[in-house]
């Protein structure tokens, strides 16, 4: 059946790859890193000073030992996630340095802010997996406070985690962290509790910092999400095909780069690539062209054999507005329907990665809750064709007062947490209240509510002590 978004063909992915291809063989990317240029030479591959230059043979050998899918080990075992195939996998928002109000008012976060969306995270039905960096506390040093949301991450919630990227320190780190927790680093060593975010930095540019810590997670097994944010127009040549063969190009050296440090690094492939809003020069993350390429990465990635990452509930909205509601909702549905695995910044993102929002949290858990709704498959079964029910009631009876209308409704339909189905009279009765009002009182029964999770009282104890031992004075 004809979705209507593109479909791409055989020959336009061939020409994507081949374009790929020339682009890594002539012009080459740069890599920032002694150790990753060090590999790189390592495994025969041709450097010239920081640049390097892959032919489609490594580059074919790398895709082909990369895994298809893979398991994020939990906490809590029942809630480790496994990434690609069919698996929809949904983290919170990522990379923010704010926080903003209903009114649009920004302040900087704090370790509270941080630790509230932990919680959050541990009570959604929806979202699958804690963040890192959902926002970068600042009442801690900005050296250390990756320290504080990987304890965070451990102790308040049991669900998968993203571990800090921010340097290759941090990433060593936030593996002996995670070593703690499950008693070794040989625990874990190529059994992935946690994933990093390595982003490019377009065009054709990979950091120090983001090449080391995804050397650091690979040696160790853990997993590597290769993306980035390209704008075309400005990191990116301005038409959107040109900006999908580009960012093709950087997510494929990365992920190289993680298979050569470790043949099987369980990587995914993606980013969230959009326009730059030519008056203001910003990234317009609700773009219908965001949604454009995120349908076409998904089908790259597939191209590959790859789980692909795609965009969450993402907007230029600096409130929880009807913008924020229209530019999240064409994002998260354009990223479910094509076949995205791992949806980031799928809840509480504003301002084009500006800052959370926790109304916004909350709206976006709806929004998800309704489109995982409407993409679970009927089933045509006699038990769901209920011919004896309707022969029963026959002609003119009624349906609401059947035993079985009272049994099955909670199952068959979605039953919405904030969204209003009340008569007029009935809201008007509530206090006619707005969407943002709901979401903001559902977040503070939630936070009050919270109970932590279960953890051995020494790992608790160590993983404090491994904090406390690196925190400054």
């Amino acid at each position: 059946m004809n979705q209507r978004m593109q479909e791409l063909s055989k020959l336009e992915l061939d020409k994507i790859h081949d374009a790929t291809l020339w682009i890594l063989k002539e012009v080459g990317i740069a890599f920032k890193s002694e150790e990753a240029l060090k590999i790189f030479k390592n495994h025969g591959v041709k450097v010239a000073g920081e640049i390097v230059y892959l032919d489609s043979k490594t580059i074919d050998k790398a895709l082909e030992s990369a895994p298809s899918e893979f398991r994020l080990e939990a906490r809590d075992s029942s809630k480790s996630v496994t990434i690609g195939g069919d698996n929809i996998v949904l983290l919170p928002g990522y990379g923010t340095c704010n926080m903003i109000s209903v009114t649009g008012d920004i302040r900087k976060p704090i370790c509270e802010d941080y630790d509230n969306f932990c919680k959050l995270v541990q009570t959604s039905n929806v979202i699958n997996m804690n963040g890192c960096l959902m926002v970068e506390p600042h009442d801690i040093d900005p050296n250390f406070s990756h320290l504080h949301m990987m304890r965070s991450n451990i102790l308040l919630c049991d669900k998968p985690f993203v571990g800090s990227s921010v340097s290759e320190k941090a990433a060593k780190e936030s593996i002996q962290m995670a070593g703690i927790t499950w008693g070794s680093e040989d625990t874990i060593r190529n059994k992935p509790v946690m994933i990093a975010i390595i982003s490019s930095l377009s065009p054709l540019q990979y950091s120090a910092e983001m090449a080391g810590a995804l050397i650091e997670y690979a040696k160790k097994g853990q997993a590597n999400m290769l993306g980035g944010l390209l704008m075309a127009g400005s990191t990116a040549p301005v038409e959107v095909p040109s900006t999908i063969v580009l960012q093709n190009a950087e997510f494929l050296a990365g992920i190289v780069l993680a298979q050569l440090v470790q043949p099987g690094n369980p990587v995914v492939y993606g980013g969230t690539s959009t326009i730059t809003d030519m008056k203001s020069g910003a990234p317009a993350v609700g773009a219908p062209e965001l949604s454009m390429i995120q349908n076409a990465q998904v089908q790259i990635a597939k191209m590959y054999k790859l789980p692909c990452r795609g965009s969450g509930g993402i907007s230029d909205a600096y409130i929880p507005d009807a913008q924020a509601a229209i530019e999240s909702s064409l994002a998260l549905s354009t990223t479910l329907r094509s076949g995205s695995n791992f949806i980031l910044h799928a809840a509480g993102i504003l301002g084009s990665y500006l800052a959370m929002s926790y109304e916004k949290f909350i709206i976006d858990e709806e929004i998800i809750g309704m489109l995982l709704r409407m993409f679970t498959p009927m089933e045509f079964s006699d038990q769901e064709i209920d011919l004896e029910t309707i022969q029963s009631v026959g002609i003119g009876g009624e349906y609401l007062t059947h035993p079985k209308t009272f049994k099955k409704f909670r199952k068959e339909y979605y039953l919405p947490n904030i969204l209003q189905r009340q008569n007029y009279d009935q809201w008007v009765n509530s206090g006619k209240k707005l969407i943002h009002e709901v979401a903001a009182e559902k977040c503070r029964l939630r936070l009050e509510s919270y109970q932590k999770p279960d953890i051995s009282p020494d790992i608790a104890s160590d993983l404090s002590s491994f904090v406390d031992k690196r925190m400054p004075n």
